[in-house]
């Protein structure tokens, strides 16, 4: 009988992804990194540690608050948890502050300058009020504390000001007014005229500073002082069960409420006067110590992804144009390449454009007969959503599912659905607790007296903006095998997701865990006979426990195991006994690693595979994913190139050992491969060019 593997071999997925967001800072303080990126991924960090709040946080209290349960599915204590949590926040958020003033320092010795309200000459002042007058004043809409009621007014994801009213000549009188900095509308970032070689800029917080008398002097009001606040929300959404609403209904009332949600974090500026400081805890209904955080002057570092470039050579990194696919001409038909070969696409080596190309030609062949579609996440101004729309205009049959559930894209999926039922477009809605992840096209043509079916099968979202920084694969076929069940996943949304015999893809909930946990049985039968046996697992995070007690075993048996894992990883590799046949790195660099590419030994018959799904218990469980074998001889030799320059990455990898955690990996002696620049280079030996 096999000996139970300790609690204390797993780390608690919430301190993992802690650690990934971490390895996004410490980009922010390489000194390598240009400028400009540094205070982007500042920006990263902030945003991702706002949603880590507003769902996980939120989750680990929602938890909590039923002590009696003990300890979470995973068998982790949530108030325990929710304390490392904090502790470590509070310590990466002093490195933040340390990385931003250092940032600034560079920034100056470079001659661009970050001002403040007080530090503005005449000129400068005058050029700021014209701005305010002219841009940002029709923006502003101040409520009075005195009158506010309901936290529900305040936006998640947004900063205010709280503002301190005095009349100079009045000992009472003071008063309080909250002023919403309106950058949904105005950027965060304002350049100045250049003086004597000096670019300097002013934040949107400071210039709203800068001109409060001409908001509030028409009240007799002449002193005034300004603290930013932010409020953070649980962003759980509580879908009821009332049968008769439409899963439509159910949603937009579920975002409703998201609105209302209890506050999970509440930063403010710790110079704010402590009187006023109470009136907002007492006014927000804050109750929770935890929830309250003093910060910096500044908060909503997340619009600092979008730092602006003073057109100073250095400050970013250097464009890498996407590479032309050599298969794929622009004056050549895509159906009549992938009628031929299989092609896959690396995203953001090359281009989405291909993407919508297809999707394009499809609208107009008169040849297709129908279009079907899953979506998840789109671009703002989606191209994909205007094939579709022309596809239909063209006659064609599009069928779209659309997911209602993707985080924080809810409201506008609705509003893409609506669009595209206006337009003839039929869209299929999922149902509560079970989200369709995979990425699928179909695409039915005939072909003489045939009908000939082409899909693509991808591991991100049918996005041209995140195309361009995160790292996908997708994979166009017409391989029949795979075309056929890709239609039977579509039928699964009509059949109410009833099981169906699948004979090429393996398909969640239904048989993705049970089949690669048979991959890696058999991966343990070969190491224990003395067979070569390894796997290659490159994901976005790994956290189920049973795979993950699982993969253990592996190690254990002598799998040699390597993997790449961009965010979380409850994993710890390099434990004697247990994980030293396991490698574990995370590679955190200018695109964003969002692949799934998963490898096997498989008795030397080597088994590839791209998926949509991570190895996490809601991806095997509770969605409908899809993992696709690759047969191609060709593209699985590209695939496991790509895979080999990432372990050798010595530059921008990071590596998970359980004694050495997020220290960079290095290889003394041994020339440096920063793999993004490396597989940018490799894909241009084989023809691919720009």
């Amino acid at each position: 009988m096999q000996k139970a593997i300790a609690q204390s071999n797993f780390i608690n997925r919430e301190i993992s992804w802690l650690y990934f967001n971490q390895r996004v800072l410490q980009e922010a303080a390489d000194n390598s990194t240009p400028l400009v990126e540094r205070m982007k991924f500042l920006g990263i960090f902030s945003n991702n540690l706002d949603e880590f709040f507003r769902v996980r946080v939120a989750t680990l209290v929602r938890m909590a608050a039923f002590p009696e349960k003990g300890e979470d599915y995973d068998g982790f204590n949530p108030i325990k948890v929710l304390k490392e949590i904090n502790d470590k926040v509070i310590r990466q958020q002093k490195q933040f502050v340390d990385i931003y003033w250092n940032i600034l320092e560079q920034l100056e010795k470079k001659n661009i300058f970050i001002l403040n309200e007080t530090q503005l000459n005449k000129k400068q002042g005058e050029y700021v009020n014209k701005y305010f007058h002219e841009h940002i004043r029709p923006n502003l809409f101040p409520i009075m504390i005195s009158n506010f009621e309901h936290s529900a007014a305040l936006k998640d994801k947004s900063i205010y000001l709280a503002v301190c009213l005095r009349k100079k000549n009045i000992k009472t009188g003071e008063n309080y007014a909250l002023i919403k900095v309106p950058t949904d509308s105005v950027s965060r970032f304002f350049i100045l005229p250049e003086i004597n070689n000096k670019q300097c800029l002013i934040l949107l917080d400071d210039i709203i500073r800068y001109c409060l008398k001409d908001i509030f002097q028409i009240f007799g009001y002449d002193s005034f002082e300004a603290y930013t606040i932010k409020f953070t929300r649980d962003a759980e959404l509580d879908i009821d069960n009332d049968v008769s609403k439409s899963f439509l209904e159910l949603i937009s009332e579920s975002l409703k409420r998201r609105n209302r949600g209890r506050p999970v974090r509440f930063i403010y500026d710790k110079t704010i006067p402590d009187h006023l400081l109470k009136i907002l805890i007492n006014k927000f209904k804050i109750t929770h110590k935890d929830d309250l955080n003093g910060g910096s002057r500044y908060h909503n570092f997340k619009d600092f992804i979008d730092f602006p470039n003073i057109n100073i050579p250095g400050l970013e990194y250097p464009k890498m144009s996407p590479l032309h696919h050599k298969d794929l001409p622009h004056s050549k038909s895509i159906f009549s390449v992938v009628r031929k070969k299989d092609i896959m696409l690396h995203f953001p080596y090359q281009s989405f454009d291909y993407m919508i190309d297809l999707l394009r030609e499809a609208s107009i062949d008169p040849d297709v007969q129908s279009i079907k579609m899953t979506l998840y996440r789109l671009a703002k101004n989606s191209n994909v959503i205007n094939a579709l729309v022309n596809a239909a205009r063209n006659g064609k049959k599009v069928t779209v599912y659309m997911e209602l559930q993707a985080r924080f894209d809810e409201m506008a999926n609705i509003n893409w659905s609506e669009k595209l039922i206006d337009e003839g477009v039929k869209i299929i809605f999922g149902k509560p607790g079970m989200k369709v992840h995979t990425k699928l096209i179909l695409i039915k043509r005939k072909e003489g007296n045939k009908n000939i079916y082409y899909a693509n099968i991808g591991t991100g979202n049918y996005n041209e903006e995140t195309a361009m920084v995160f790292a996908d694969e997708s994979l166009f076929t017409c391989d029949p095998e795979i075309t056929s069940d890709v239609e039977k996943v579509f039928l699964l949304f009509k059949n109410n997701y009833k099981p169906l015999d699948f004979k090429t893809l393996i398909v969640s909930p239904f048989y993705m865990r049970k089949y690669f946990t048979g991959l890696i049985n058999k991966e343990i039968e070969n190491a224990k006979k003395g067979k070569e046996a390894w796997m290659i697992l490159k994901l976005n995070n790994l956290v189920d426990m049973e795979i993950a007690k699982k993969i253990y075993r592996a190690s254990q048996a002598g799998v040699k195991i390597k993997i790449i894992a961009r965010g979380t990883c409850i994993l710890k590799a390099g434990i004697p006994g247990l994980s030293e046949n396991i490698k574990a790195i995370s590679i955190v660099d200018k695109f964003l690693e969002h692949s799934r590419i998963l490898v096997f030994c498989n008795g030397g018959d080597e088994k590839y595979f791209i998926s949509s799904a991570d190895w996490m218990k809601r991806n095997f469980d509770y969605r409908v994913e899809v993992a696709c074998p690759l047969t191609d001889k060709s593209i699985q030799k590209e695939l496991k190139a790509m895979l080999d320059i990432q372990l050798k990455d010595n530059t921008k990898a990071r590596l998970l050992n359980y004694n050495m955690y997020n220290h960079y990996k290095t290889s003394p002696g041994k020339k440096k491969v920063r793999s993004q620049i490396e597989i940018y280079n490799y894909l241009k030996t084989l023809g691919h060019s720009n």
